[in-house]
């Protein structure tokens, strides 16, 4: 039997091991209620619900609010996701500056303490870079339960950590939905860009016809 074997052997029962025995309670971070609704998570961050932005209106709703942490957090900021009002991802954004000098142990030894042993699923995922776009990065450690996956990662470009929660039953339907969503924004982009220029240039005509009853009864030649 290989070594690669007898890893392939051992990881089940090192992951059931962590998550039966030694998890935590996945269900919150910090102050916040991840079985909430968007209301109950804007309230909690004690924001105002308007300040969720819609990201996508179909074929389901997905909307984004940013939580800011004080100057001397460790955490500089929080993105929420929600699908169809539940929240399916959370991105905890950990400041370089207030983490400086911390190793992967340390961030995970600290995790740990509240969420239980961590396991090393030898994986990577894919996820959203703070500089836009989509970055494969590889799962430094994983705390898990029946409902929450929490993944902490380090960004190739970006020298700060980040801890990525997904909601089991709701992550894989969320992105499709979200994939489709851009599938259809990129279909419907050259109609969407002839309606903008021509409500551009309706604008237009209409300030110019302002002005020109402005000016008109005061011109002299």
């Amino acid at each position: 039997m290989t070594k690669l074997q007898r890893v392939a052997l051992l990881l089940p029962w090192t992951f059931l091991s962590a998550s039966l025995f030694g998890a935590g309670d996945l269900s919150q971070y910090r102050q916040f209620q991840l079985d909430s609704d968007l209301p109950g998570l804007v309230r909690q961050a004690g924001m105002d619900p308007a300040e969720a932005k819609v990201i996508h209106q179909r074929p389901a709703k997905i909307q984004e609010f940013s939580w800011r942490g004080e100057p001397a957090d460790s955490v500089k900021g929080i993105l929420f996701t929600f699908y169809n009002g539940a929240l399916f991802r959370m991105a905890v954004d950990y400041d370089r500056y207030n983490t400086e000098g911390l190793t992967a142990q340390d961030m995970i030894a600290a995790l740990s303490s509240t969420y239980g042993a961590a396991v090393d699923p030898l994986t990577e995922i894919t996820a959203r870079s703070v500089y836009g776009g989509e970055e494969s990065v590889k799962v430094l450690a994983r705390w898990e339960d029946a409902k929450w996956s929490f993944n902490l990662v380090r960004f190739k470009y970006e020298p700060s950590f980040t801890l990525l929660a997904f909601s089991k039953q709701l992550q894989a339907e969320a992105q499709a939905a979200i994939d489709e969503a851009v599938r259809l924004d990129r279909i419907e982009a050259p109609q969407r860009a002839i309606e903008r220029r021509n409500n551009e240039d309706a604008e237009k005509r209409l300030l110019q016809e302002k002005a020109r009853q402005t000016n008109r009864p005061d011109f002299r030649p």
